[in-house]
Formats: structure tokens, C-alpha cells, sequence
């Protein structure tokens, strides 16, 4: 079921859009050769945990997962799409690209888990792919082109507008520069629960042109972009999804609010 937001809510929900796109930029300015995700694992950690809010992929556990998820940050680096855990630290180096993908509850009761009646927090989300130090041509491509695909995407919002108006703005986007959108992950709605309906595609799919967007709608728009094919394949962790053919990926995400007139980007970190 497709929810809709109240002015109460929305505001919270800004408010910790606000401290996550803050939480987004200090952990972009660690990034460079010899820095470990471990370090950046804390970082979110510790830079969460100082808004009072709490890393809502830490522990987080779906129907199809055996266990719990084990970091606060998804740090995926080159040829993995997303879902990479901060966890074992690792080196990053010269050339890599990786994308920070992270999301948080706000604000977060410590006693809500064994009381019911206190009231939870509400979920944003966002992700960003950054270059380590100087990278290829390709590279900064595939960045330019999956971030420049988030804001066309992210363009077409308004009420009365379809669900497909913005997979099918990514996916054109993308295609044009012989680039590949991921078919198998898609991004979603967001602020009562990490991830809520509906799917949001990030290429074009009929079924979605009966969407209509309304005012109230938040999402998470998420476009994720391989150099060469759109397949992906699951890690050995059982986490992260890599490219099927090893080529780079990139990875944006905003979290956005549907206003009575386009959207606002709640997430805004530019």
C-alpha cells in the first residue's frame, strides 16, 4: 500500500533528511587513497548516533535474508552495484570509485523496541558515488551520467504525473550514453519504514503508468548504472550485488517528497 505522508510527519521526516544529507558530506570529505571503510563505517556511526537517530540498515532484516544486515553504511566499491558492508574494513585506492549508500531512522526512542507505545522514528535514505583521488575518463562518466540521470528522474515528480514518467526519464537518459540501468534493483517508498511500496523503476514498465503520484508521496529514488551490461550477481557475503560482466557501477539516491506543486528533495546535499 501506497502511504501518504501528513504535515507532522513530513516535517520529521525532513528534519532527518536534513542531518543525514549533513552525516552524507563529512563522510565524502574522508574519502581518498589509504582511508579505510572501516573508518567511515564508524564515522556514520558515531555522527548518527550524535543526531540522535539510528543506522536503519544496521540489523535490518528482510523475508529473504537469513541474517541481519551488519553495518549502518553500504560502501561499495567499483564493480559492486550496492548492499557492499563497511564490514571487514577495507583499503580503499587510487582510482576506485565508491558508492555510500546510507539510511537512518529519526529520531530514534532507545526504549521504543520494549515499548510499544512509544512512537518510532521516520526512515531517509541516500546515496552518492564519489571518486578516490584521480580516476579514469570512464569513471567520471559514469559518474556524471548516473547522477545527471537521478535529476531528470527526480524532474518529473509532481501530482498527477505516473510512476513511470521517472524510470523511463532514467532509463532514457542512461541508454543514451551507452550506459546500462540495473533491472533487478529498484528504489522504493521511504519514512514509515526503510523500504515501503511502491517500486520505483529506474527503467520503463508499463504496469507503472497506473501509479499516479500524489501529493504526500515520499520516495527514494534511486537510479543504479553499469559501464557495460545490466545484469548483477550475488557476492560470496551474501550482501552485496556485483556486475555480472565486472564492469564499474554507480550508484545516486534522494529521498523526495511530493508537494502540492513538483517535489522537494528532502536529502538535498548539492
Amino acid at each position: 500500500m501506497v502511504t501518504i505522508k501528513n504535515e507532522k510527519e513530513i516535517e520529521i521526516i525532513r528534519q532527518g533528511g536534513k542531518f543525514l544529507a549533513q552525516i552524507m558530506q563529512k563522510l565524502i570529505s574522508e574519502i581518498k587513497p589509504g582511508v579505510s571503510t572501516g573508518h567511515l563505517e564508524k564515522m556514520a556511526c558515531d555522527l548518527i548516533s550524535q543526531v540522535s537517530g539510528r543506522p536503519s540498515f544496521k540489523g535490518c532484516q528482510s523475508k529473504y535474508d537469513s541474517v541481519s544486515y551488519p553495518t549502518a553504511l553500504c560502501a561499495s566499491i567499483n564493480n559492486e552495484v550496492v548492499h557492499s558492508p563497511a564490514l571487514p574494513s577495507r583499503e580503499l585506492k587510487q582510482g576506485d570509485i565508491i558508492g555510500l549508500d546510507i539510511g537512518m531512522e529519526y529520531p530514534f526512542f532507545s526504549n521504543s523496541a520494549d515499548d510499544k507505545s512509544v512512537k518510532r522514528g521516520y526512515y531517509t535514505d541516500m546515496a552518492k558515488t564519489v571518486p578516490v583521488g584521480k580516476i579514469s575518463l570512464e569513471a567520471q562518466k559514469l559518474i556524471d551520467v548516473t547522477r545527471e540521470a537521478l535529476r531528470l528522474g527526480v524532474e518529473q515528480i509532481r501530482p498527477g504525473n505516473t510512476l513511470n514518467s521517472i524510470g523511463k526519464t532514467i532509463e532514457n537518459y542512461v541508454r543514451k550514453h551507452k550506459f546500462a540501468v540495473v533491472r533487478e534493483l529498484v528504489g522504493h517508498g521511504v519514512g514509515y519504514d526503510v523500504h515501503e511500496d511502491p517500486q520505483v523503476h529506474n527503467y520503463n514498465v508499463a504496469e507503472n503508468n497506473k501509479i499516479i503520484l500524489k501529493q504526500g508521496m515520499v520516495l527514494a529514488i534511486e537510479p543504479m548504472v553499469n559501464v557495460g551490461g545490466w545484469r548483477i550477481k550475488s557476492s560470496k557475503d551474501g550482501f552485496s550485488f556485483l556486475t555480472a560482466d565486472n564492469s564499474l557501477s554507480a550508484h545516486f539516491e534522494q529521498t523526495v517528497l511530493i508537494t502540492k506543486n513538483g517535489y522537494e528533495i528532502l536529502t538535498d546535499y548539492e
